[in-house]
């Protein structure tokens, strides 16, 4: 069967966004990324920066999930967390998404969100560490972090994140119809390899 809706999840820095956005446009399709980042926070009220930071984010028991449970048991969070409240809009967002049709949706446990669709086709994007390495420093500049502290911090947080959410692990090879290392393959082939899988009747 024909997969016209593609999720890409992906490590940090290893070109998972470049190459969910080269796939969108080789096959037409809307790329979903920013963009729901937007429509989430004009669902919730909460600054789009906001959104990206702490939707991918690993749940904790900060002070401030914590207060905004508490004050929220009489707002529009029920008495959410504020990552809780943030999934359940995100979830809401991504099934609308895909039941308007063709798209490539980027992290946000998309894969998992719409793992029961027939037409869904999921992927992995990992790479080599000093591949990532050299691609977030030529992509996001130095900073006082080690490249290799950057890259475990981000990572460790979307897998405790997946995990909390889904009761699967992050970057299990069993969670996804493709599994690609583009430090190997390389971004333009591992584009060419999702398409022509997603192709396939």
């Amino acid at each position: 069967m024909k997969k016209t809706i593609i999720t890409i999840s992906r490590e940090f820095g290893s070109g998972g966004r470049t190459i969910g956005h080269l796939v969108a446009e080789k096959l037409g399709y809307p790329y979903y990324d920013k963009e729901l980042i937007k429509t989430v926070a004009e669902k919730t009220g909460f600054d789009p920066n906001y959104v990206e930071e702490y939707g991918e984010y690993s749940p904790g028991k900060t002070l401030l999930s914590l207060l905004s449970s508490y004050t929220g048991s009489r707002g529009t969070m029920g008495g959410m967390s504020i990552y809780d409240f943030l999934y359940v809009v995100q979830r809401k967002v991504i099934l609308e998404v895909a039941d308007k049709g063709p798209c490539v949706i980027v992290g946000r446990c998309a894969d998992y969100i719409l793992k029961d669709r027939e037409d869904a086709l999921h992927v992995f994007i990992h790479a080599d560490e000093a591949f990532k390495e050299e691609r977030i420093v030529r992509l996001y500049g130095e900073s006082e972090k080690k490249p290799a502290e950057r890259l475990k911090e981000k990572d460790t947080k979307r897998a405790v994140n997946y995990k909390h959410f889904t009761d699967r692990n992050w970057g299990d090879a069993r969670n996804y119809g493709l599994s690609l290392n583009s430090s190997t393959l390389g971004i333009d082939k591992c584009v060419e390899l999702i398409c022509e899988v997603a192709n396939l009747d």
